[in-house]
């Protein structure tokens, strides 16, 4: 049966079926008391599994210190967290701005590139999903999406077909402050870019001036071969995102950008309260200290791979993606796949294509687990 939030929440989000009131690992606890398999992982963003021991005392810890503090002081979390991003990131990413989500981050990647160039139109690829901010809208793909910016006065992005290089060479001139693109579309259902689509946008970047910017906002932290998606395919952009597994559950986004990128760059230019608050900070240190520590990205290669051959083995036509980001294209509707895995109480997502199941499940996800979720695949596609 379907759940509903209370009357007074606005009812602009499809409920999954399940009222979790605790969690661990790759599991939710209903209830009533029934554990679910979660291979959704609250939309990519529980990396090291719900309420992580490490992660929680972090946050415990931190909290008993100090709450919050806004960024008119420097804080110790704050610069052991940018350092670690610097330290992971391929070089010369290394400037780093902390926010609060994936749209603001995108947001200010975007004003970084604009700021950089003196241009202001962006190049974006069909299918990708960047937010719902003024300018993260206007490069979202879905007609919806561009009416809203339409409605707020902002100028669309120029989108080009998923991995069409004539056509992304033919839309990028001197008038292109960035072209933004997800090296692996997660909305779209884990479509990963080619790495000659994504080489070719490197190199037309730099013949026209233009910034390269990666949106790993779903892609990032370790859930696609490495922990920057950019290192996975060998591209390095001139900025790139993180947001949603980065602190393991709390909110928090951050900019990754090269010194060139950002070295006229003056107090007050960018800004943000909440950004790079004391306790989502702790709470991202003691996360990629779980990744790191736990082999977790090694791990998310190897259970992608399995849950990919085991699909495949099942009939389904095609996997795309990495790692633990997977889109599992279906002969059929989608949604009538995820229902069925609901009612044998395991969790996973769809696309904007409505013939893909996507698969987004804490990096820690195990083999265990991923032969539980195959079993279910195959009872419903049987």
């Amino acid at each position: 049966m379907l759940r509903t939030e209370g009357p007074a929440l606005l009812p602009v989000y499809p409920p999954m079926p399940v009222r979790p009131v605790r969690g661990h690992g790759s599991w939710l606890v209903d209830e009533d008391g029934a554990e679910w398999l979660d291979a959704y992982g609250g939309h990519a963003v529980a990396s090291t599994g719900h309420s992580h021991p490490d992660v929680v005392r972090a946050i415990a810890e931190q909290a008993g210190q100090l709450l919050f503090y806004s960024t008119a002081v420097p804080l110790p979390q704050r610069e052991a967290l940018a350092d670690k991003l610097a330290e992971l990131c391929p070089e010369p990413l290394g400037r780093v701005f902390l926010c609060n989500s994936g749209a603001e981050a995108n947001e200010n990647a975007l004003h970084l590139a604009r700021r950089h160039t003196g241009r202001q139109a962006v190049v974006t690829v069909r299918g990708g999903w960047h937010g719902r901010t003024a300018a993260t809208l206007a490069c979202t793909d879905g007609a919806r999406y561009e009416e809203a910016a339409r409605r707020a006065g902002v100028p669309l992005s120029r989108k080009v077909p998923f991995d069409d290089i004539a056509a992304l060479e033919a839309a990028v001139d001197d008038g292109v402050a960035a072209v933004l693109v997800e090296p692996i579309q997660g909305f779209a259902g884990a479509r990963d870019c080619s790495l000659e689509f994504l080489a070719a946008a490197r190199r037309v970047c730099d013949e026209r001036g233009s910034v390269l910017l990666f949106d790993e906002v779903q892609c990032g932290v370790g859930r696609c071969g490495a922990f920057a998606a950019a290192e996975a395919v060998g591209v390095t952009p001139d900025a790139l995102t993180f947001a949603k597994g980065l602190a393991g559950g709390l909110p928090i986004g951050a900019v990754v950008a090269t010194p060139a990128l950002t070295e006229s760059l003056a107090v007050g230019d960018l800004g943000s309260t909440f950004g790079g608050g004391p306790v989502p900070c702790a709470a991202a240190v003691a996360n990629i200290a779980v990744i790191e520590r736990d082999g977790l990205i090694a791990n998310a290669v190897g259970v992608g791979e399995h849950l990919a051959q085991g699909a495949r083995a099942l009939g389904v036509r095609k996997v795309s993606g990495r790692g633990l980001l997977l889109g599992l294209h279906l002969d059929g509707p989608a949604t009538e796949v995820q229902r069925a895995l609901f009612a044998r109480r395991i969790l996973t997502g769809t696309a904007t294509d409505p013939r893909v199941l996507r698969l987004l499940p804490p990096l820690s996800f195990s083999f265990r687990e991923a032969d539980l979720l195959l079993a279910g695949l195959r009872e419903v596609l049987a």
